[in-house]
């Protein structure tokens, strides 16, 4: 599968000189999207100029509804940065300090946890055990932020010393909503939405919670099975916001990725301690900051949840991104985005 994608890379490569024939280069690489299947949508910017902005394939499969720039996408892990930038806007706001012992902001977890920071979480070196692993297999109430917590409130051991070492933690960025919802005193999906939404103009981007608003122009999660495509949209952790629970479109990500080039929402100092290397990760290649991995000259980060596969790549020093949000379980987009971004160097 591997050498078949280089083969197809290698032969786009040769046909992308003029700005048609690199389109057609960016559909080749896209084709496994198109067609009557689940789809995608793809954005390539550059300075702020989209120079690719298009659908592939169905949004909503059952009911015929083409993929579009403005389809929202459940945005999966790619949700991160954006808990990180509210963490780093309530530090910039003084009513936290990254710092801070988690458990000053969430004294229910266990004394294992006591020497936590919020910055430890924020680049996964807190050690706090997977809730994935500890939730009970026959759940079937979706689990929120707040459940998580209750999970770990019964877990008394940590995998490593905070600080020493690297494990991804999907529930250490449960934690870090919560700790949003208490600095600010408002649910974690209104802070997002006043903080971040509404000041950059993403109008059609929330986190998702049953009792607010629904998806605008939504995408629903599909999986293969038996060569056929099965809807599969939600699971028992999709309702959890701060590891995974946003809904946005390449249109909105436009608007966030503009964002991070200035000082409209978090200041020098903050874009500089989201986009440092603070930890290596188990990926010689990869390192992390606050929400986004680090590769050579790329900042970026993947989402993966039942149904969706996504990835924003960055290229600041060229003033280039790409995003790629899919509502399919296969395939993996990174590799993909990755060529498509070596189409405009």
């Amino acid at each position: 599968m591997r050498l078949a994608f280089l083969l197809v890379f290698c032969s786009v490569l040769s046909a992308c000189g003029s700005a048609p024939s690199r389109d057609a280069s960016v559909d080749t690489l896209m084709k496994r999207y198109d067609g009557d299947g689940p789809g995608a949508s793809l954005l390539v910017i550059r300075d702020g100029v989209p120079l690719v902005r298009r659908g592939y394939g169905f949004a909503d499969a059952e009911h015929r509804v083409p993929a579009s720039p403005q389809t929202d996408y459940r945005l999966a892990s790619v949700t991160k940065q954006f808990t990180a930038t509210a963490i780093l806007l309530l530090a910039q706001d003084g009513r936290l300090s990254l710092d801070d012992r988690v458990r000053r902001w969430l004294p229910s977890l266990p004394a294992a946890a006591d020497a936590i920071t919020l910055r430890q979480l924020l680049s996964h070196q807190g050690g706090l055990i997977d809730y994935e692993d500890i939730m009970a297999a026959d759940t079937r109430v979706p689990l929120r932020d707040r459940d998580v917590l209750a999970l770990l409130e019964k877990t008394d051991h940590l995998y490593f010393a905070p600080g020493t070492s690297y494990r991804y933690s999907n529930g250490g960025y449960a934690m870090l909503a919560l700790v949003v919802e208490r600095a600010s005193g408002m649910p974690f999906q209104d802070f997002l939405r006043q903080r971040i939404f509404l000041t950059l103009g993403m109008t059609n981007t929330l986190a998702y919670v049953t009792e607010g608003p629904s998806v605008p122009h939504r995408a629903f999660g599909y999986s293969e099975e038996g060569g056929h495509w099965v809807r599969t949209d939600q699971s028992m952790t999709s309702s959890v916001l701060g590891d995974g629970g946003i809904y946005s479109s390449i249109d909105d990500l436009a608007r966030w990725d503009a964002a991070l080039y200035d000082n409209r929402l978090l200041s020098d100092a903050s874009r500089k301690a989201a986009f440092t290397p603070w930890t290596a990760t188990d990926d010689p290649t990869v390192a992390y900051g606050y929400g986004w991995r680090m590769t050579g000259e790329t900042l970026w980060h993947s989402g993966e949840t039942i149904g969706f596969r996504n990835v924003i790549v960055r290229y600041p020093k060229r003033h280039l991104t790409v995003v790629l949000l899919s509502n399919r379980n296969d395939p993996e987009p990174y590799r993909t985005a990755l060529a498509i971004g070596d189409l405009f160097r």
